[in-house]
């Protein structure tokens, strides 16, 4: 059996780069985004990999470098197609939020992950699965303590997306994957969160890979659990 494809947008680091090694340790070929031409850990498990990982960049809010590498690729199947987007700007009340903040959020969290699918869903294997990372702050039945407003917002509006996609392409037979990586110590999750990386990653593949081929969306943490809307 030839090895699987994944292209992992947004693995230069932290989570999308665990993401990367993980996908490439199990013996899939992988194509991973990084944001400009500096060097990155991906760059460094490229060389590693003997092949199996490459190094695109792209910039997924910016729409035409979305289309310039739909075409570089335009002949490459992918059985995987994952989007890591996540920023936050700080823990500020929303009321105190100014407009150009809350629009870079959005525009990275919500909307450019979903220009990236919908542009590369037809490059996705019949049965492939597409996936998006989400995050436990994205549930509204969940929200009890509020905080991370903006966050919080740009994650919903994220699940609302691809439900609204999910339902236009209902005919599909993709598998559609909302992930919650769990409170992880990353820059954005902070030094106190409970996870590590490595223990959050290999159990979001794994729940990845039990789902394939399972037509429809859901919403999953890191341990297969599903997640309220």
């Amino acid at each position: 059996m030839s090895a699987r494809t994944a292209l992992i947008v947004g693995a230069s680091r932290a989570l999308g780069l665990a993401l990367a090694t993980e996908y490439a340790r199990r013996g899939w070929h992988v194509i991973g985004t990084v944001r400009g031409d500096r060097r990155t850990g991906l760059h460094d498990l490229a060389e590693a990999s003997e092949g199996r990982v490459t190094v695109e960049s792209l910039d997924m809010t910016e729409p035409e470098q979305i289309a310039a590498l739909r075409e570089r690729l335009a002949e490459r199947p992918l059985d995987l197609l994952f989007v890591n987007a996540g920023i936050a700007r700080g823990d500020i009340p929303v009321g105190e939020v100014p407009t150009e903040m809350f629009v870079e959020v959005m525009v990275t969290n919500a909307l450019s992950p979903m220009r990236v699918v919908e542009s590369f869903r037809s490059l996705v294997t019949p049965t492939g699965t597409i996936g998006v990372m989400s995050s436990r702050q994205g549930s509204l039945t969940l929200n009890t303590k509020g905080g991370q407003d903006v966050y919080r917002a740009s994650k919903s509006a994220l699940n609302q997306l691809m439900r609204s996609y999910a339902v236009r392409y209902a005919d599909a037979a993709h598998t559609l994957l909302l992930m919650c990586p769990g409170h992880v110590r990353t820059e954005l999750g902070g030094p106190d969160a409970p996870l590590t990386i490595g223990q959050s990653i290999p159990g979001v593949v794994d729940t990845i890979d039990r789902h394939s081929g399972e037509p429809g969306l859901k919403y999953l943490n890191y341990q297969d659990q599903t997640v309220p809307w």
